[in-house]
């Protein structure tokens, strides 16, 4: 067997689960052993909850790219490793074996150095879903600089943020990126971007739409021109940067509840081992298997299915440009019978979108090729589930619900595909390591089976979060001091009889919008930004398609006098300042909040609203104006 720890049975699965919660240092130094380290590491774990502390394989020292890419040359040289699928199905596609992609990513790591960027700088990386997203990201990891990918949807704003709040140096993009029958001007977005992020020195820019663009003398360059410079200067071969086991890997940007986005820090062996095993044990991948994960990589599911797990597992991955309805809906059934798809992995919001389509798109369509189906991002509904199942997997392929979050670096809870039981809508169970528990508002243990609570996890894992970048203190009061000595996810959960978990939605301050979390506060922010609007609330409610829809209350005073232009204004605002992803599907107009004494907005009582609950609001005894609630209750969307 290719893969020594992969999982083969549910009794081995619990065999190697209470292993790795009895004995969990000795059941990772194991794991750790089918790694490539350039010296050992001298601990297996250190970890103080409290102080929001987790160190693993202290002392080691390694390269991530190494165990991406130098170490499968030996065997798998002539293996594809990456399938780029272009956003035109008239294009022609390309495949990079793992020798080609070795020596590109050796090319752009020699492009980064003479470029003056060197390890432990940042670089920003805004681009298409195109190879040389993948190949830049690697290359940075080659040379020890820090990336932070930033998805190809936000907005000016939102990448000027990240980039200085990050200081990076150097950013990486392209003229342009193909989506759908759109074109976006990736280098124009970074243009105005950059106008405040002084700390930029350099701007790399790939040629692929051939969009126009301003190239600014003295800090923009080609891409093309840099590679050409480097294959002026012979073969090239970077050494991979020794780095140390805690050395920081990528910076990833989540919303978080107060406006300002968090950079989630994630470091390079624990996050690298948990990637892989969760990789290999949930997909129950086997060599020469095609993996088709949907997920941009600006998100953390291209990071770590896409980009890391897979390749440091020697596997082919399918990067996709496009999207699921384009030319048509049967684009994604196209894609896996054209390449023989082993594995598809996806979103419940694409799924919902796609059967709105009926059959129509899946006839002559074959699909046999496929061993596993996936779902991520939130949780899927009983008949996506069982339409996924039926229509896609011919009820032949396993289906694994994941639960993971940009913090966990991996996949938390989950079925092992055909190994564990699957149930629909239910993650299952907690991969081996994971230590789930369920707590109530005070944080007492909720015990048994057939409960539910907040759930929470009660000892690291090698993918934890380390920090958030630059402010360590706010990912201690993020994630660990909420209830003490314990990893709060903000999630809500339930536990079946059986024992299988169940997620239930988030029950802090965050949205989830097609399987992205988007902060309340961050969205309040912007629409605030807005001339006439005095204030927001803004929460979530039940969307067929997003699985959860943005729903605003806002006080707006303008003379503006026509409300739907008005709303039109407060998205397009919405649109600039975030990106269109975050931008609201419902605003409604009121003339107040409900609010406590001390000034309070009881988003409670507004999501019951917003859901459609209106004999069920609750005590409204505590509010400033109780009579607010009738008048919101009556303008209802």
């Amino acid at each position: 067997m290719r893969y020594p720890y992969q999982i083969k049975s549910r009794e081995e699965y619990d065999k190697i689960y209470h292993k790795s919660v009895e004995h969990p240092l000795e059941f990772w130094d194991e794991i750790a052993q089918h790694f490539t380290w350039k010296k050992k590491y001298d601990s297996v774990l250190e970890w103080d909850f409290r102080q929001a502390h987790s160190k693993w394989f202290s002392g080691g020292k390694l390269n991530i790219t190494e165990n991406c890419l130098d170490r499968h040359l030996a065997d798998k040289a002539d293996v594809p490793a990456i399938i780029f699928e272009p956003n035109n199905p008239d294009e022609h596609h390309r495949v990079l074996t793992y020798r080609e992609l070795h020596f590109k990513v050796m090319q752009f790591a020699q492009v980064l150095k003479n470029n003056g960027i060197k390890k432990g700088d940042r670089v920003c990386i805004y681009m298409g879903m195109i190879p040389e997203l993948a190949i830049a990201t690697l290359a940075c990891a080659r040379i020890g600089a820090i990336h932070s990918v930033i998805f190809g949807g936000f907005s000016a704003q939102s990448i000027s943020d990240r980039i200085q709040d990050a200081e990076a140096v150097a950013v990486v993009t392209c003229d342009g990126a193909h989506r759908g029958n759109k074109t976006i001007e990736l280098k124009s977005v970074i243009d105005d971007a950059l106008m405040s992020c002084p700390t930029v020195k350099s701007v790399i820019v790939c040629t692929h739409t051939r969009t126009p663009v301003s190239m600014i003398k003295g800090r923009d360059m080609w891409w093309e021109d840099e590679i050409k410079k480097v294959e002026t200067q012979g073969n090239p071969f970077v050494a991979a940067e020794e780095m140390d086991s805690e050395d920081e890997l990528f910076i990833l940007y989540t919303s978080g509840s107060t406006g300002k986005p968090k950079g989630v820090v994630h470091t390079t062996a624990g996050y690298m081992v948990w990637a892989n095993y969760t990789f290999v044990n949930v997909f129950q991948y086997q060599p020469g298997q095609i993996h088709f994960c949907t997920a941009d990589i600006g998100w953390i599911t291209g990071h770590s299915y896409i980009v890391y797990g897979p390749l440091s597992a020697g596997a082919t991955t399918l990067m996709f440009e496009g999207i699921p309805t384009w030319p048509d809906a049967g684009r994604f059934w196209e894609i896996i019978d054209k390449y023989n798809v082993d594995i598809l992995y996806t979103a419940p919001t694409a799924i919902r979108s796609l059967m709105g389509f009926g059959d129509e798109p899946l006839k002559n369509r074959n699909l046999s090729s496929l061993k596993v189906l996936g779902t991520v991002g939130e949780p899927i509904n009983e008949e996506a589930w069982h339409w996924y199942n039926e229509k896609i997997g011919k009820s032949n392929s396993p289906i694994v619900d994941t639960w993971w979050q940009t913090e966990t670096g991996g996949i938390m809870i989950s079925n092992l595909a055909g190994i564990t039981p699957s149930k629909p809508s239910y993650a299952t169970l907690p991969l081996p390591g994971i230590q789930p528990l369920l707590v109530d508002e005070n944080g007492k243990e909720i015990q048994g089976n057939g409960v539910t609570g907040n759930l929470c996890i009660k000892f690291p894992w090698p993918g934890i979060i380390r920090t958030t970048y630059g402010d360590h203190e706010r990912c201690r009061q993020t994630y660990f001091s909420t209830y003490d000595n314990l990893y709060f996810t903000g999630d809500g959960c339930l536990r079946d009889e059986n024992g299988f978990y169940r997620i239930t939605g988030r029950v802090d301050d965050v949205l989830n919008v097609s399987g992205h979390r988007i902060g309340t506060a961050e969205v309040e922010n912007a629409i605030n930004m807005h001339a006439g609007v005095v204030e927001s609330a803004v929460v979530g409610y039940p969307h067929d398609i997003k699985g959860q829809g943005i729903y605003a209350y806002v006080i707006y005073t303008g003379t503006h006098g026509d409300d739907n232009l008005t709303r039109l204004d407060i998205i397009q605002t919405v649109s600039r300042i975030i990106g269109p992803i975050a931008k609201p599907d419902k605003i409604q107009f009121v003339s107040g909040l409900p609010k406590t004494r001390s000034g309070k907005i009881m988003r409670r009582i507004l999501r019951k609203i917003a859901e459609g609950e209106l004999s069920n609001i609750g005590d409204t005894t505590t509010l400033l104006d109780p009579m607010i609630v009738d008048e919101i209750k009556e303008g209802r969307l």
